[in-house]
């Protein structure tokens, strides 16, 4: 028996109205029909350059944006029905910089303990309780309780963050490049507290990421992204072991490896990330595919479901490709 997803998105779709370099006024699609489902309790990690729309799914999800079009869903309850308050008790964030997510004028203690204060949870002492048991979960001392963010270092402020996120204990987590601003030793260490933050409070996380390095430590599943449509999706073991789109393929070349006797990895992503006011013909990717084929340039390939997950590409599509790939 299924057990149905604890938040699903429908053909999403959002836009932006922007004005080029002309002036004149363009439609941006920075999320494109995008469907996907996250399971109780799991890691899905969504992963794609800059610009592919990995944010933009992340904040619709929280309710910072409303698609343009489609359904996003809660426990099978559609979220923009769902009371805001409700909303962000089940849900929190955690964001990419540390630097700026923080306010840098309130102490440690009133930063964290906002959210209680926001939902009336608990008296001014229970809450210093709270905000002082949940500094040492994050690995930070008590004696910080009335430090400023400004003292601490960018390691610290993520776990304050972190804190901050997890003090009304919400259900979801959704992490958008929480160690992107971090340094590689740091990364590692936030990376680690996350795992045993999700293990500790049965939590559901939606990570963010450009780097499919950092993902493969704590994923269950794994998105790709690009130019706004989810082209791969799949158990992490099948899209980083056996990835079946050649974008997937080219970022896994492209990530660093932490053994130095390796070296660089080889640029396999040929051409410029295409500008997403104006994006290729048929499937986006094909100007820099190293296997594009005729129909690439003119038909968008079809969103392939079976047992390895979902892939959008020709070379996956026997009624595009006779002989096409299928494993």
């Amino acid at each position: 028996m299924s057990v149905a997803p604890l938040l699903e998105m429908r053909a999403v779709t959002r836009c932006f109205t922007v004005r080029d370099a002309t002036g004149q006024t363009r439609e941006l699609r920075a999320v494109d029909e995008v469907s996907l489902e996250l399971r109780r309790g799991e890691v899905l990690a969504v992963v794609g350059e800059s610009g592919s729309g990995k944010t933009t799914l992340g904040r619709m999800m929280l309710r910072l944006l409303a698609p343009s079009a489609g359904d996003i869903r809660l426990d099978g309850a559609p979220i923009g029905q769902v009371d805001k308050r409700v909303l962000t008790r089940r849900m929190q964030p955690v964001f990419q910089d540390p630097y700026s997510s923080l306010n840098a004028r309130h102490t440690l203690e009133e930063i964290i303990a906002l959210p209680l204060r926001v939902h009336g949870l608990g008296d001014r002492a229970e809450r210093r309780g709270k905000v002082e048991e949940m500094l040492e979960r994050v690995g930070l001392s008590r004696r910080l309780l009335h430090a400023y963010p400004m003292q601490l270092s960018g390691g610290q402020r993520q776990r304050v963050a972190i804190a901050r996120a997890l003090i009304i204990s919400p259900e979801v987590v959704i992490c958008d490049e929480p160690t992107s601003a971090l340094d590689v030793s740091v990364q590692a260490q936030i990376l680690n507290l996350l795992k045993d933050l999700r293990d500790a409070f049965d939590l559901t996380y939606l990570f963010i990421s450009h780097n499919l390095a950092v993902v493969e430590f704590l994923a269950d599943r794994i998105g790709v992204m690009y130019l706004g449509r989810l082209i791969e999706c799949g158990p992490a073991e099948e899209v980083l072991r056996r990835p079946r789109h050649p974008y997937t393929r080219a970022l896994l070349a492209s990530a660093l490896t932490p053994d130095p006797a390796l070296g660089l990895p080889e640029a396999t992503l040929r051409g410029q990330f295409p500008d997403p006011l104006d994006p290729p013909a048929g499937c986006r990717f094909h100007p820099r595919c190293p296997q594009a084929i005729a129909p690439c340039a003119a038909t968008a390939p079809r969103s392939l479901h079976d047992g390895a997950g979902l892939v959008e590409c020709h070379l996956h599509d026997p009624q595009m490709l006779p002989g096409a790939i299928t494993s």
